[in-house]
């Protein structure tokens, strides 16, 4: 099973993107792809850029990515209650490549934050709004206090690793 993985944020440390990475690799014998948001910089997107440059490379290469993966596992950064500036403007742009962006993709949707909150905000969002571009959401989680959950590249709260590994094995 080809897995695509990412998360929604453009740190270099993202814990999100350390989560969605590290769930991914649960699906035993999973090829699977860690993006790195960075990679996909765009100018901000509006209509005026767009009939001016046509639509990024950049957006291309995440729709087409996402095209290639069996399964997503996708874990958000909350900013302010919603999605990073990084993400919401790489997915606006992806959205004029294919409107179904997920291309009905079964997806395992996380959030993380160092704090008690999870990124729960946002975590409803994408619930909430992935279904109407294609996304198959198969199960979320928020996971909150990220730091005290993993350490050294692994989950060491046994009930976060049993919830992560009961969404995975959903995929």
């Amino acid at each position: 099973m080809k897995i695509l993985a990412f998360g929604a944020s453009s740190s270099r440390q993202s814990i999100n993107k350390a989560l969605a990475g590290y769930t991914a690799n649960l699906v035993d014998g999973a090829d699977v792809t860690l993006l790195d948001l960075n990679d996909f910089e765009m100018p901000l997107f509006s209509e005026d850029v767009e009939k001016a440059s046509g639509v990024p490379a950049q957006a291309h290469a995440f729709v087409d990515a996402i095209a290639q993966a069996d399964a997503i596992v996708a874990s958000f950064a909350e900013h302010n209650g919603s999605y990073s500036a990084a993400y919401k403007n790489i997915f606006d742009w992806a959205s004029r490549v294919e409107k179904a962006v997920f291309q009905n993709k079964p997806v395992v949707v996380l959030s993380t934050s160092p704090g008690p909150g999870g990124a729960s905000s946002v975590l409803a969002q994408t619930v909430n709004s992935m279904p109407y571009f294609k996304g198959n959401v198969v199960g979320s989680l928020s996971v909150p206090n990220f730091y005290d959950v993993m350490k050294d590249g692994n989950i060491v709260d046994e009930s976060v690793k049993q919830s992560l590994s009961a969404l995975v094995a959903k995929l």
